[in-house]
């Protein structure tokens, strides 16, 4: 594995109190999950866990909770009204319940691509104060959404996209390329974080964050990190973050760096080839202790 500088300017996490409790730690709530994709919302939830939340409650559809709650005892999990595979409208009630609770969300991961999905995710967009981080299908929901309306919302909000998300959320074929390359991508990047104030996280070699009055890249990770799952793992890490008193850049940086170092840690233990997503939850802890973390 290269050796990669700490940048001396790297949010740090506070040390933690001899007498703290679980609940000071931070609740976080990963709402996503259909048939197929039970998978996607648990990885989330797990690093969430490993990244020091105190309390972490996976929603899913019922049709899913049974297979969901197998991946990880320390998560809660609770299942909610479901229609064809997915996440019936009548979820909105509960769901909110239980986000307002919460210290910060993930939205989206393996939640699918229905009206309900649309529905649900627009209205917790819009209404939730707490903290969210939208990642994968979020990202389709909020694509049908004009920037105007993306600019109404009522708390911090994180976008994790790759470069197909990105695109989509700009209205472009996901699966095109645009003429002005990587580089057009990351200028339309700064320009929505500042257009709807919130930050992005623009996936990809050199990961960007943007947000309205700063921005920063990202230089660890590597290309054994494109395999499924492991957006739904940085995803978990931010709100983690953010549930610990980090403010959204902060936590999209800290995270961003930790996620990536994990991953380079992986990928010199088992190679590029044969590194999931999975195995960067189980190093998450070195890229903790490299940032300061502890």
């Amino acid at each position: 594995m290269t050796s990669i500088a700490i940048p001396t300017d790297l949010p740090r996490l506070a040390p933690r109190d001899r007498e703290a409790s679980k609940r000071n730690f931070g609740r976080i709530v990963v709402v996503g999950g259909a048939a197929g994709m039970a998978g996607a919302p648990a990885l989330a939830a797990m690093a969430a866990l490993r990244s020091g939340a105190g309390l972490v409650e996976l929603l899913v559809p019922e049709c899913v909770v049974g297979i969901a709650a197998t991946f990880d005892p320390c998560v809660m999990t609770r299942g909610l009204p479901a229609s064809t595979g997915g996440f019936a409208v009548q979820a909105a009630d509960p769901i909110r319940e239980q986000a307002v609770r919460a210290d910060a969300l993930v939205l989206g991961p393996g939640i699918g691509r229905t009206a309900a999905v649309v529905e649900l995710v627009h209205a917790a967009w819009r209404d939730l104060s707490q903290p969210v981080v939208v990642d994968a299908d979020g990202l389709w929901a909020l694509a049908r959404l004009e920037s105007r309306d993306l600019a109404r919302h009522a708390g911090p909000r994180i976008l994790t996209p790759h470069a197909g998300e990105m695109l989509r959320l700009l209205g472009h074929d996901p699966s095109s390329s645009p003429s002005g390359g990587r580089a057009w991508l990351e200028q339309e990047a700064r320009r929505l974080a500042a257009a709807i104030d919130a930050v992005l996280v623009l996936k990809g070699a050199g990961t960007l964050i943007a947000a309205p009055n700063e921005e920063c890249r990202n230089e660890t990770g590597n290309p054994g990190m494109a395999t499924a799952g492991t957006g739904d793992v940085l995803a978990g890490v931010i709100a983690a973050l953010l549930g610990q008193g980090l403010g959204p850049f902060p936590a999209a940086r800290l995270g961003a760096w930790v996620h990536g170092h994990a991953g380079d840690v992986a990928a010199a233990d088992l190679g590029a080839v044969s590194m999931t997503a999975r195995d960067l939850i189980d190093r998450l802890h070195v890229g903790f202790r490299a940032a300061g973390c502890r």
